[in-house]
């Protein structure tokens, strides 16, 4: 592995190294005016959300690494301590990088990106109308992290009001995660997609304990076939299925079918449980999975 001591490295290789490493990152598209109220537009993947009550994003209007130059967003939320951040969907996405062009102060980004402006309700910058999902925000507070190049500037933006596109929503009034079609960053030039294709589910253990990769028989913590994902399914199981429901589940047709195909081959047998095992974690049937596993 290689290990690299960050004071070893330029601020080009370092910043190079972080954006592609931490990835992907959600892009936010922040409208601001500065004091006379002329707008600005401009896209930060140094974002996320951290709060939700209050509901708090946070962005950086990084200095730049080649000259220390710092950007009007950063100079415009200093002087009107409000913004509008607006998700970047995937049919925005050139527009939002032509938007990141370092124009002059003054130049509005909206007309130079052919994005739409929309007035807001609560504060002065306007919204994207192109963006599903716009945050109304006041500034609460701007934490700078230094003045040297790449220092970053944290923007501490309090959500007032949340405005949403109502064909991103499914029948429960929801945002429904396959119709968003959200892009994110990565290092370098690279974005990615989040297309239907490309989403799965992981359970939550938000209420329950799981009983941990730990707990589980040595042969199935040391499976050839079973990955660390498989494992860490299996582990956020709350109990190991009692001796009962694994006799039951052995009499179904097809559990009943390996067993007798493996009579007397123990090797080929712990094969071909894990293998279906796999196949029914893959479908989330994670309880069956580990039933199947313990039949050894």
């Amino acid at each position: 592995m290689l290990s690299l001591k960050t004071a070893d490295l330029s601020i080009l290789q370092l910043h190079n190294y972080l954006n592609h490493a931490i990835a992907p990152r959600p892009i936010c598209l922040a409208s601001t005016v500065d004091k006379d109220g002329n707008v600005n537009l401009s896209p930060f993947s140094f974002f996320n959300v951290f709060s939700t009550n209050p509901p708090v994003c946070v962005f950086s209007p990084s200095r730049s690494v080649r000259d220390n130059t710092t950007k009007h967003t950063l100079e415009n939320v200093l002087e009107v301590p409000e913004c509008v951040i607006n998700i970047v969907n995937y049919d925005m996405v050139q527009q939002v990088s032509l938007s990141s062009v370092a124009y002059a102060k003054g130049v509005n980004e909206f007309i130079k990106s052919g994005l739409t402006p929309v007035a807001s309700e609560l504060v002065k910058p306007p919204r994207v109308a192109e963006s599903f999902v716009q945050l109304e925000c006041v500034v609460n507070q701007v934490i700078s992290l230094g003045n040297t190049p790449g220092a970053g500037n944290l923007v501490l933006a309090e959500i007032k009001m949340i405005h949403i596109n109502e064909d991103i929503l499914d029948a429960d009034g929801k945002i429904d995660q396959t119709k968003i079609d959200q892009v994110a960053r990565l290092g370098g030039d690279w974005y990615c997609r989040v297309t239907p294709d490309n989403l799965f589910k992981v359970a939550k253990p938000n209420f329950k304990i799981g009983i941990g990769v730990d707990a589980l028989p040595y042969g199935i913590r040391n499976s050839r076939v079973l990955t660390g994902n498989n494992l860490g399914q299996l582990g956020n199981l709350e109990a190991l299925p009692a001796a009962d429901a694994i006799e039951a589940y052995m009499q179904t047709p097809d559990i009943k079918e390996l067993l007798d195909a493996t009579i007397g081959d123990s090797k080929t047998r712990e094969l071909q449980l894990h293998l279906k095992a796999k196949q029914l974690l893959e479908e989330g049937r994670v309880e069956e999975a580990l039933m199947v596993l313990l039949m050894e």
